[in-house]
C-alpha cells in the first residue's frame, strides 16, 4: 500500500502482540492507529512463543547469588541458561543491573510490581479476546511443573509461597494424582506443582492474527516498512525510515520488541534492553496425548500443546540480535522431551529461534520519552509478551487518553534506569 502520510493521529512501531493489542485497543476506542512493521503481522518472536497466558508467572529471572552462576553459563553453551563467551563483554553492563535488581529489596519490589501487572493483565487480555471475538482460542487446562527430586521441589518452595502470598492457587501433586493430571511421563519425574488458573492459547500466531483483524475491523491500518529512527515534532513525533521517507504523527507508541532500545536511545533514553534468544521445534499434531502445558523448570523449557501441534521449547540465550542461531539447542530440548515423555514422536518438526526483549528486572518499560510526551514506550516483556500485551495496550491507551490507570505504572517507567 502506499504509506500514508498525514493525519495519523497515532503511529505504532512493531506488529508483534504488544504493538497489536495497542492497535485493537485504541482502534475500538476510535483513535485513528497506523502500525508499521518491517515483516508483518506477528511474524517475529510473537509467531513462535510458548503460548502461555502466565497470569502467575510473577518471579523475576534475576535470583538471590545469580552472579555466580555467570562463569557455568559461559561454559556449557547448550545449558537451559547460556551465555556467548564473544557476547560478554557487550554484556556486562545489563549482568551488573541484573546483579543489582536480585537483592532482597529489589526483588520484593518486582514481585509487587508484577502482581500487580497481573492482577489487571487477566481480565484486560481475555476481555480483548472475547470482544474480538477470540475467546474459543484460550485454553483453560493449568500447566503442570515437574520435579526429578525432593531438593529440587524444596527449592522452588520460596517460589511458591511467594506466589500464595499474590493469591495464586498450586497444588503440589505426587503419585497417581501427578500420572492422572499427565499420562505417559517418566518415572524420573516424583512430584509436580499443577497451577489450575494458567492458561494456553490455540497459536499465538493466530491471536495475533485475530487481534489486528479485530483492529482493522476498527479502522487500523498497516504499512510494512523499517522505521530507521524517531524524532520530536513541533506538535507530534515524527518516524524516519530507512529509505528516506518520514511520517508524522501526533504520538508514537514505540512496541518494536527487541529493537526497541535502539528507538528509544534517539530521544536521550538508554534503557538496558537484552535480547533472550529462545528456541523451539514443533512437532505435528498428534505428536503426544498432552494434557496441559508441561514446565521442565530444571532443564529450562516448557512443552505445550496447540492446535498446530505439540510445541518444544525455552531456554535462555544472551546473544543480542545478531550472533547467527545455535539450533542444537533445540535439538538438545527436543532430546530431553523424548527421555521425559516417552512415547513421544520427535519426527518431522520445525525449528525456530526468537528473540525475547529482557529488562534487568523483568518488568516491561511502560511510559512517555524523556525529550516528548508525544512517544511512549512498550516494549521490554521477556517471556511475558503474549501473557501482558492486554495490560500494556490499556496502560498505554490511558496515558494517550490522560485517563487515570487501575495501577501505578512507575515500576514501569523508563526513568527507573536513569541512575
Amino acid at each position: 500500500m502506499i504509506m500514508p502520510r498525514d493525519n495519523i493521529d497515532i503511529l505504532i512501531i512493531g506488529a508483534g502482540i504488544v504493538g497489536v493489542a495497542a492497535a485493537a485497543i485504541l482502534a475500538e476506542s476510535g483513535r485513528k492507529v497506523l502500525v508499521v512493521d518491517r515483516q508483518g503481522i506477528c511474524e517475529g518472536t510473537s509467531s513462535g512463543n510458548a503460548g502461555a497466558l502466565a497470569f502467575s508467572d510473577i518471579l523475576p529471572m534475576a535470583s538471590k547469588g545469580v552472579l555466580a552462576k555467570v562463569p557455568g553459563w559461559l561454559m556449557d553453551p547448550l545449558g537451559p541458561f547460556t551465555i556467548r563467551p564473544s557476547y560478554l563483554p557487550k554484556l556486562l553492563p545489563w549482568l551488573y543491573r541484573f546483579w543489582r535488581a536480585s537483592s532482597a529489596d529489589m526483588l520484593e519490589h518486582t514481585v509487587r510490581a508484577q502482581g500487580a501487572m497481573m492482577r489487571l493483565a487477566e481480565p484486560e487480555m481475555l476481555g480483548l479476546m472475547q470482544r474480538a471475538g477470540l475467546g474459543r482460542m484460550v485454553r483453560e487446562d493449568g500447566s503442570l511443573e515437574l520435579y526429578e527430586s525432593e531438593d529440587e521441589l524444596n527449592a522452588s518452595l520460596s517460589g511458591w509461597n511467594a506466589r500464595r502470598a499474590a493469591g495464586i492457587a498450586f497444588e503440589h501433586l505426587r503419585g497417581s494424582q501427578l500420572r492422572e493430571c499427565q499420562p505417559g511421563l517418566s518415572p524420573r519425574f516424583i512430584a509436580g506443582t499443577f497451577v489450575p488458573g494458567w492458561k494456553t492459547v490455540s497459536d499465538p500466531k493466530h491471536v495475533g492474527e485475530g487481534l489486528w483483524n479485530y483492529a482493522q475491523r476498527n479502522g487500523a491500518i498497516f504499512y510494512q516498512g523499517e522505521v530507521a529512527s524517531i524524532s520530536a515534532g513541533e506538535q507530534g513525533a515524527i518516524a524516519h525510515f530507512a529509505d528516506g521517507r518520514t511520517i508524522n504523527a501526533a504520538k508514537i507508541v514505540v512496541a518494536a520488541g527487541a529493537w526497541s532500545h535502539h528507538l528509544a536511545q534517539n530521544l536521550g533514553d538508554r534503557i538496558p534492553l537484552e535480547t533472550e534468544r529462545g528456541y523451539n521445534t514443533t512437532l505435528p499434531v498428534g505428536a503426544f496425548d498432552l494434557k496441559r502445558q508441561l514446565i521442565f523448570s530444571g532443564h529450562g523449557f516448557v512443552v505445550t500443546p496447540l492446535e498446530t501441534g505439540v510445541r518444544v521449547g525455552g531456554a535462555v540465550e544472551l546473544g543480542g540480535l545478531k550472533l547467527p542461531p545455535n539450533y542444537k539447542r533445540a535439538e538438545i530440548m527436543l532430546s530431553k522431551a523424548e527421555q521425559f515423555m516417552p512415547g513421544l514422536q520427535s519426527k518431522g518438526g520445525r525449528q525456530w529461534m526468537g528473540y525475547r526483549p529482557s529488562t534487568p528486572d523483568s518488568l516491561p518499560v511502560i511510559g512517555t520519552s524523556r525529550l516528548t510526551d508525544n512517544v511512549l514506550y512498550a516494549f521490554g516483556h521477556g517471556h511475558l509478551g503474549l501473557t501482558q500485551s492486554g495490560v500494556t495496550a490499556r496502560l498505554i491507551s490511558d496515558l494517550i487518553g490522560g485517563h487515570a490507570s487501575s495501577i501505578s505504572i512507575d515500576p514501569y517507567s523508563p526513568k527507573r534506569f536513569r541512575s
